[in-house]
């Protein structure tokens, strides 16, 4: 009777452990029963400007939002070498999620695919070419629109004529060249007056003193200049290179953050202004690898809770918000980053 009633225990026993093994594969639990807390990473573009000093804001924000562990890394001076390697480390690290905003989407694809390979969820934004190696890449924007809003800023504050040029943060950055190919196609087609004084245009790394001091090298090549852009995140370069030789008569047409270029639209040497938050593009990018690794299927029209974001279209591995900002006199000041 011992015996039997031994066996029984033990039998039961067993069942009860293989059950709660059963449970335990559907869940993201721990060892210790607490669900697992996912470790999400953002390898931006650049350390130490604005632009991504915004972004880690809304990655801190989606951390404290969800309670995961999400923050933000980059190269300083924006070195694809030095991201790649950093995406590397993560790799290493074992990390949940990557998110990336590439300086050389390319150069960068083989390391992503390394970290898809090795069950990593991938995000990407300002990274379209690349979409197919990764799980999503999101835009903030149709960027063949952003461009030709661009251009048209630029166009209008000419008057439709005359000699421009301009910058991109960098030849290998994809939405960059994006917006300088639609807003350059844009031009010529439209308003033939207009003239791209160069076969393409200038690199500023991003760096605001870069964009100073080669502005002041076309100033002083190109006198008879009308109009400058400036596609990456230092249009605060380019306005005070106008601003200090009193060049008030060439029109520039930038992307803009309101706390370095606020006073340039408010005096009218910055001529066009826009951009999106960068905040909301680091949530929202972090959100979207949240909805992955807790198994949510994405298509259609899908709410990523951020202004401009609310209605995001899938198509295929590409996600596209529509959170375009334009600045004005009347309005920066309303803008608080």
């Amino acid at each position: 009777m011992k015996k039997s009633l031994i066996v029984f225990l033990v039998v039961m026993l067993m069942l009860g452990i293989v059950g709660c093994s059963g449970a335990s594969k559907k869940t993201t639990a721990s060892a210790d029963g607490k669900k697992k807390k996912f470790t999400i990473v953002m390898v931006a573009k650049h350390e130490g400007i604005s632009w991504f000093d915004d972004m880690r804001v809304g990655i801190k924000q989606f951390a404290k939002d969800y309670n995961v562990n999400a923050y933000q890394i980059a190269p300083e001076g924006g070195d694809p070498a030095k991201q790649a390697q950093m995406v590397e480390d993560l790799i290493a690290q074992g990390v949940d999620a990557i998110l990336a905003v590439p300086n050389d989407p390319k150069s960068l694809d083989p390391v992503l695919k390394k970290a898809k390979a090795a069950g990593i969820v991938v995000v990407t934004h300002e990274a379209s070419d690349i979409s197919k190696d990764v799980d999503y890449d999101m835009e903030a924007f149709n960027n063949k629109d952003f461009g030709v809003r661009f251009f048209e800023g630029l166009a209008k504050s000419m008057n439709y004529e005359g000699k421009f040029t301009g910058f991109v943060g960098g030849l290998t950055m994809t939405t960059h060249m994006q917006w300088y190919q639609a807003g350059l196609d844009y031009i010529k087609k439209k308003y033939p007056k207009m003239e791209m004084i160069d076969p393409k245009p200038y690199e500023d790394l991003n760096d605001n003193k870069v964009a100073y001091d080669k502005t002041i090298e076309i100033l002083k090549a190109h006198p008879d200049i009308k109009g400058l852009f400036d596609m990456a995140a230092s249009g605060a370069g380019v306005a005070q290179a106008l601003q200090d030789k009193n060049r008030n008569d060439v029109a520039l047409s930038s992307l803009a953050l309101p706390s370095m270029s606020a006073g340039y639209i408010k005096n009218g040497i910055m001529d066009y202004a826009q951009a999106w938050r960068p905040a909301d593009a680091g949530y929202v990018t972090a959100l979207i690898a949240y909805k992955i690794l807790n198994g949510e299927k994405l298509s259609g029209t899908v709410d990523l809770k951020k202004p401009g974001y609310e209605k995001s279209t899938v198509n295929g591995k590409l996600i596209i918000g529509n959170a375009p900002v334009e600045f004005t006199k009347d309005n920066v000041d309303n803008y608080k980053f």
